[in-house]
């Protein structure tokens, strides 16, 4: 049975009484799937050295418990940067769940525009990556099949991404391989094999003859960002 993320992240929740008392803002919990009860956010009013160094001395605590250590922000400094980490805080803002405090989101929202251009950076930078660690592997066929496996949950996150920015559902999985093909015109075959690879799911797919394939997918998906707009 998986434990509620309130559970799971009271060492967290604990220390962050502790050391930030009547600072301390918020508490939230996210992530997909088993990651939500390990990852969180801690909002506070202000955060000084002296705090870094009470949270630090709880961190081994933490890790012992089986969570991350958490995400700590002032409360305005996180609202100022929105615009700066759409895609890493839209993630948090869209899968969260508040486990102390009131709910921290409440009316916030994430400016399409700021997550196209940043989803488009991100993409591109992967398609680079691509063709530059291939060249960097000499084309040996072990090489480019370890490419093609470590850079699978690379795309299935741009994939989860995109189709939020859309508005497409991003749970389960395969809402989010029906997006890529329908909205994004993305090959259902490549679509599948790269996610089958993010999940170490290796039967049937071969990493190395996938590299054309996935570099051709991975273009596609850069251009379809760089066109987006709202339906």
């Amino acid at each position: 049975m998986d434990v509620a993320p309130r559970v799971q992240l009271t060492p967290v929740i604990t220390a962050a009484e502790r050391i930030f008392g009547a600072r301390l803002e918020a508490v939230v919990a996210y992530g997909h799937g088993a990651q939500a009860g390990r990852h969180s956010l801690v909002l506070v009013q202000s955060l000084t050295l002296d705090d870094l160094i009470a949270l630090a001395a709880a961190a081994p605590s933490w890790h012992a418990a089986g969570v991350a250590t958490p995400l700590v922000l002032p409360r305005a400094e996180f609202t100022r940067s929105l615009d700066a980490f759409p895609l890493e805080y839209g993630d948090i803002i869209d899968t969260h769940e508040a486990v102390h405090g009131a709910d921290p989101f409440a009316g916030i929202r994430i400016d399409a525009a700021d997550t196209r251009r940043a989803l488009e950076m991100r993409a591109a930078s992967h398609l680079l990556h691509l063709r530059e660690n291939y060249v960097e592997s000499a084309g040996a066929p072990a090489a480019v099949a370890a490419l093609v496996h470590s850079a699978a949950p690379v795309f299935e996150d741009l994939l989860r991404q995109a189709a939020r920015l859309d508005g497409a559902a991003v749970e389960p999985l395969r809402a989010v391989a029906t997006w890529a093909t329908e909205r994004a015109g993305l090959d259902p075959r490549v679509v599948g094999d790269i996610l089958a690879l993010a999940a170490n799911d290796t039967s049937g797919v071969d990493a190395a003859r996938l590299f054309p394939s996935y570099l051709d997918t991975a273009a596609a998906l850069v251009r379809f960002l760089d066109q987006w707009s709202a339906s």
